[in-house]
């Protein structure tokens, strides 16, 4: 342990200046796109509905991994071996055939109804007057995401006292500053191109990283060898976990229809056409990074073969620790630079969501209701709510970091079962009326909620599944005894008829 931390002050000047190399790019990037998010709130939220399709790829799968794909998935590996391909397996299936279905519904029908956030779907697919539903829609949002962007603030702030000798109040100051910044200036475009950056960053760093320490423990098959031996044999197995753990992992997908930040990128593309190839582009994405996460926590194991070799004895330091060891002092400060992008691509996209639910869907659609807002006020205005929830989550995580990890484990679940049963029925089938929609919205969240904190349960299913089960036939069932509304299920069918009339 202490070799290792050697090592790290021994390269700490390399790192340092490689990851200024990456922070100073992705302020360049905030600047340029400050004009284009300036002309209008579409602009800045959705990026005009004018992003191409690498990036809408990268974006969309970036956003939604986080630190837990660097850190987490590595130290599952690390502990379980191959069985933790499930935690990867479920969320890049289900993507997959969101890419195909699900999004150019969602997009089409965005454009027709000028929606530029995930409660002006629903209200316009509700025809929801009264502004009930997108209240509800409002609130689950706030809730859950300003824990999840307090804990990306705590994460930045220990990645920074691990690696730059900062303290962790420091790091978390330095990392708030920085999100803020490219995030309140270039809006939805600069989001998005840096995500494109970042994720590209994750790939390079999650497929080099593992190659080389194969490499230097003697190749694949030595590898092959040492794990098969590791845990009786169990290592390398991947059907060593109960069926619980088993459905649990594969049920982290479920999430992904759910998360306002990755329905932001399908609404934002300009062709929906190229969802196809933004499919396999961003499919293949997920299957390197995923791929990279899994093999550097299993020849981490290699090199470590006890947890207490580790810095703090915790299997989530695998990857910077390997990366120090085994890479080139640059190539380790765009390890370092990985985790900051994988911290800042899901915080900065998760700002927007909740600027966007409080400006576009409080102020302009609820307070301001039939009177024409100007669009430089809405985008300050935006920019102001930015800093206001930075400022909210900062404060959250400097004064209740426990409580913030606690939440962030059922972010992910509460946002997914809240609104991806909700908006999947409420495009597909017509039935659907905005009284089960919101029965479906409380009861996926609470049931979130109640299921995390009941330590057998939690101990047995991951609250995610039975949460999101729950909403879908609660949304169902109400649905069936509750008068339709008048909706607008029909509309992707009535614009393929129109695009096959005026090609």
């Amino acid at each position: 342990m202490e070799e290792v931390q050697n090592i790290a002050l021994e390269v700490d000047r390399y790192a340092v200046w490689s990851f200024i190399g990456y922070l100073l790019l992705i302020t360049l990037i905030g600047i340029y796109s400050a004009r284009f998010s300036s002309r209008g709130i579409s602009n800045f939220f959705i990026g005009g509905r004018k992003m191409g399709m690498l990036v809408v790829a990268l974006s969309s799968v970036v956003s939604g991994r986080s630190a837990w794909l660097l850190l987490g998935v590595t130290g599952m590996a690390f502990t379980m071996g191959f069985s933790a391909l499930w935690a990867v397996l479920g969320y890049t299936l289900v993507e997959f055939f969101l890419f195909f279905f699900y999004a150019p519904r969602i997009r089409r029908f965005s454009e027709k109804y000028d929606c530029i956030t995930v409660p002006d779907f629903f209200a316009e697919r509700f025809e929801d007057k009264s502004g009930v539903l997108r209240s509800v829609v409002v609130g689950i949002i706030i809730v859950f995401m300003i824990a999840y962007v307090s804990a990306q603030f705590v994460a930045g702030g220990k990645a920074f006292h691990s690696s730059f000798n900062l303290t962790e109040t420091q790091g978390i100051l330095l990392t708030t500053g920085i999100i803020l910044f490219y995030t309140m200036v270039g809006g939805f475009l600069a989001v998005s191109l840096t995500d494109t950056i970042q994720g590209i960053f994750m790939v390079v760093a999650l497929i080099v990283l593992p190659f080389i320490a194969i490499m230097h423990l003697g190749g694949f098959g030595v590898f092959y060898q040492q794990a098969i031996t590791i845990g009786e044999g169990n290592f390398f197995n991947p059907l060593a976990l109960s069926f619980g753990g088993l459905i649990g992992f594969l049920g982290i997908g479920f999430g992904s229809p759910g998360n306002p930040h990755i329905i932001a990128r399908y609404m934002s593309i300009k062709n929906p056409d190229r969802l196809k190839m933004v499919a396999l582009v961003g499919t293949t994405a997920n299957f390197l990074m995923a791929l990279g996460a899994l093999f550097t926590g299993m020849v981490g194991r290699m090199y470590f073969t006890d947890v207490s070799l580790l810095p703090g004895a915790d299997p989530e330091n695998i990857y910077p620790v390997l990366a120090n060891q085994h890479l080139h002092p640059i190539m380790f400060g765009v390890v370092i630079a990985s985790i900051f992008a994988a911290i800042m691509s899901t915080a900065d996209s998760q700002l927007l969501v909740a600027a966007s639910a409080l400006v576009r869907d409080i102020y302009e659609k609820l307070i301001k209701r039939n009177l024409e807002v100007p669009q430089k006020r809405l985008v300050f205005l935006s920019r102001f709510f930015v800093v206001v929830l930075v400022a909210l989550a900062l404060l959250l995580g400097l004064v209740a970091e426990k409580l913030v990890f606690w939440l962030v484990l059922f972010a992910w679940a509460g946002l997914g079962a809240a609104f991806g049963p909700t908006s999947i029925l409420a495009l597909y089938w017509k039935r659907t009326t905005r009284s089960g929609v919101i029965a479906g919205m409380l009861a996926g969240a609470i049931t979130v909620i109640i299921w995390n904190r009941v330590e057998f349960l939690a101990g047995w299913l991951y609250e995610l599944v039975p949460a999101f089960i729950i909403a879908f036939f609660v949304t169902l069932t109400v649905s069936l005894f509750t008068r339709q509304s008048e909706n607008h299920f029909n509309i992707y069918n009535s614009l393929k008829r129109e695009k096959k009339k005026n090609p």
